[in-house]
Parts: C-alpha cells; sequence; structure tokens
C-alpha cells in the first residue's frame, strides 16, 4: 500500500488517481499508523512553505514524515513536497523545513516570467532507479520558487529556466519531483511507476501496464 500523507495541502485526489492507474492500492491518510505501515509514501504539495510546514508541525505529521524517511521505505516529495525535503525556504520569511536534504528554497530571481509554468525537458545528471528504461523528455512545472540542494550527489535531474533549475533529487530511500509526474503525460507517470516499483508494493490484481 502506498500512503499519501495528508497534511491539508496538496494535489491529494489526482496523486492518489494516478498512483490508482499504476495499479496500486493508496490510501490518502494522516494517521501516522497506516503512514508507517505503508511501503511507500508521498508527500505532496500545493501553496505556500511556511504554512505547508504549520500544518505539517500542528498535525505532527512533521515527525511522522521524518521518521518514515529513517525507516529506509521510499518517500517521495512532488512539487512544494519536494521542497519541504530541504533545510530552509525564503518563502514570505525564512521557515524551516524537513532537513532530509541539505539546502535551501529561494525565489527565482531575474526579468523573466515568474512563476515558472509550462513543460520542461529533463536532464538526467546521475543513474538513478527513477529512470529504469527512460529516455529524458519533457514534464509539466508550475513554482516559482526552486531548489538548491548542497550536495550535488542528491541532484539527479535538472531543467533550464534561465538557468539550471532542480528537477530531481534524490538521496538513499528520500526522493523529490518539482514538477507534476501525475499531469507530466507518459515521461512523468513512467517516472512515478519507477518510484512505486522501488516500494516493493504488489500491484493489484488485473493490473495491465505498458
Amino acid at each position: 500500500m502506498i500512503a499519501i500523507i495528508d497534511y491539508g495541502m496538496g494535489n491529494l485526489h489526482s496523486v492518489s488517481k494516478a498512483v490508482e492507474r499504476l495499479g496500486y492500492e493508496t490510501l490518502v491518510t494522516a494517521d501516522p499508523k497506516e503512514i508507517l505501515e505503508a511501503e511507500g509514501a508521498i508527500l505532496p504539495g500545493v501553496g505556500a512553505f511556511g504554512d505547508a510546514m504549520q500544518n505539517l508541525h500542528n498535525t505532527g505529521l512533521d515527525e511522522v514524515t521524518k521518521f518514515y524517511a529513517q525507516s529506509g521505505k521510499p518517500l517521495l516529495g512532488i512539487c512544494l513536497g519536494m521542497q519541504l525535503l530541504f533545510s530552509t525556504s525564503e518563502e514570505h520569511g525564512l521557515s524551516e523545513g524537513l532537513n532530509l536534504l541539505p539546502g535551501s528554497v529561494e525565489r527565482f530571481q531575474g526579468s523573466y516570467k515568474v512563476p515558472h509554468m509550462g513543460w520542461n525537458r529533463l536532464t538526467f545528471h546521475q543513474d538513478s532507479p527513477l529512470f529504469k528504461g527512460l529516455e529524458q523528455g519533457h514534464v509539466y512545472f508550475v513554482h516559482s520558487y526552486h531548489a538548491k540542494p548542497e550536495r550535488a550527489e542528491d541532484l539527479l535531474a535538472t531543467t533550464d529556466y534561465h538557468q539550471q533549475v532542480t528537477a530531481i533529487v534524490g538521496r538513499g530511500n528520500v526522493y523529490g519531483m518539482q514538477f507534476h509526474p501525475e499531469k507530466s503525460g507518459d515521461l512523468g507517470m513512467q517516472l512515478l511507476d519507477n518510484f512505486l516499483a522501488m516500494t516493493g508494493s504488489s500491484r493489484l490484481a488485473g493490473t495491465v501496464t505498458e
């Protein structure tokens, strides 16, 4: 079973439906026991970093998410959920994140359009089980802030938006995607499928995948 962590902010329905389409049992939940028993967990997110961290703290799901990451089971942050994995964000003042990946989240600076919105091509920088059988292609981004990992080895893929922009991060069992895989066509769904395969969770009977 795949747990989608419900802390009151996120594209829960679309992520849940994407996981189900790929043939896995999923549960949208804020229950610590259900999250910790899951074979994989997804931390989605839409909105402001500080508000998200406050919600996680108020519900105790910040510590649950950290404990889950320490368990060694696969954890995936999506969009704002990826940013929450980092140490700090400057969005609406400095806020502390989950600090599962060292680094900061900063606003795009320049005369170009913000938010960064639309389809951009991924560039893979390292081997990763997320990329198994895949070729570089386009995925869908919507964000005004971007993550800057401290450790080069945590940066798995980037895209170009007037600069090199962090697109996928990973360290050990903790992964993050800045874009929305569930809204990114075949490549996005294949990346999500590769993450789900890493959880060891069984596909539901009768599932047909391409």
